[in-house]
């Protein structure tokens, strides 16, 4: 999913049209379920960044990742692919370039100044050079998902219960994608029957679960838990971006709008460097600084929430005051999407504001 910052890079760069054009429908509301023990609460509300960007997009990665290589070449990146990296080359310790092949195996060496790993959680690159991990938090959550026809979804949906999450949004042909977490110490258990345990768990909403006994699943299971990490995004002519530079579980949906921002940081900082305006090690200093400062707080964040651990009586009366309170309600979503930070919006004087039906204040 794009949250609306990355939708607004994906217009700055000129290829928000092609994800538009292609059907892939927008996403304005966020609505949360929580089946509380006490009674059920619904919030919904509308996630808008300061410069009004308020719309999500979650296009199938084989149409965004084919706009984001045609956008790259249309802005003079010369695109090789089937070409596998195999290892970055070194001279006198510093990356000077990479050898990989051709996919007919025509081996190739290629020189740079500095060489991107953008090649995701398990990075040649980053092991290669011994990017170090820090500040990590073990896997979360386990969860599966898959695509099916005609499930009518208002917007992103989650729903909340105990031990249980999942959550369903539209895209491409008329498909949703509906994932299904549980807390990863029972991911035996739900690997051993997934289909069974899959359809169980929408039984916790058995509203939820007509609809999807309404809609056809096209695709199979697909699996996964997520490693929680940062890793040294630099080094003697070398940079990471993307998953391979910082990771976080999949539950807060930020992955690709991080990525994006990344790459944005990233392509400023060796703009600066091949510009002579700062140094390597300045640039790349503050590549790492001001992706850390604004990543911290959302990666704490994310990191409780994968645990699925039961919600404390203070969060459910918190949720309770949210009802009715739309800007309330629109700050909570502004989490989801990246652009309040958790930190402001639980901040003691805001949560007291909520309490007392005062609109919450946070993202201003």
């Amino acid at each position: 999913m794009v949250q609306a910052p990355g939708v607004a890079l994906l217009e700055q760069w000129g290829l928000l049209g092609p994800v538009v054009a292609a059907g892939t429908p927008p996403i304005e509301k966020y609505t949360f379920d929580f089946g509380f023990d006490s009674g059920p609460v619904r919030l919904s509300g509308t996630a808008r960044t300061a410069t009004g960007h308020a719309t999500a997009y979650a296009p199938r990665r084989t149409l965004l990742d084919k706009i984001l290589v045609d956008g790259a070449a249309a802005a003079g990146a010369e695109v090789r692919e089937h070409f596998t990296v195999e290892a970055p080359v070194f001279e006198d310790g510093r990356v000077v370039g990479v050898v990989g092949h051709t996919a007919r195996g025509a081996s190739v060496l290629e020189r740079a100044r500095v060489v991107v790993g953008a090649d995701g959680r398990d990075s040649r690159i980053a092991r290669a050079v011994g990017a170090q991990p820090y500040n990590e938090h073990p896997k979360g959550q386990y969860q599966y998902y898959t695509y099916w026809r005609d499930l009518p979804v208002d917007g992103f949906e989650v729903v909340i219960r105990p031990g249980r999450v999942w959550a369903a949004q539209p895209t491409n042909d008329g498909l949703t994608m509906l994932v299904v977490a549980w807390p990863m110490a029972q991911r035996n258990e739900f690997r051993a029957d997934i289909e069974r345990n899959y359809l169980r768990t929408l039984e916790l909403s058995p509203e939820f679960a007509a609809r999807v006994r309404g809609a056809t699943r096209v695709e199979p299971f697909v699996g996964a838990a997520v490693a929680n990490y940062f890793r040294k995004p630099y080094g003697p002519g070398w940079a990471l971006v993307g998953d391979a530079a910082y990771n976080k579980d999949p539950i807060t949906a930020l992955g690709i709008t991080d990525a994006f921002q990344g790459a944005e940081l990233l392509s400023t900082a060796i703009d600066r460097t091949f510009t002579a305006t700062a140094s390597f090690d300045e640039a790349m200093a503050d590549y790492q600084r001001i992706r850390d400062a604004r990543n911290e707080a959302v990666y704490e964040h994310t990191a409780h929430l994968s645990r699925l651990e039961p919600a404390s009586a203070d969060f459910e009366r918190l949720v309770r005051a949210m009802q009715g309170n739309q800007e309330a309600m629109d700050a909570f979503a502004a989490i989801n999407a990246g652009i309040v930070s958790p930190v402001e919006f639980f901040d003691d004087a805001n949560i007291n504001r909520i309490l007392c039906g005062v609109p919450a204040g946070a993202h201003r």
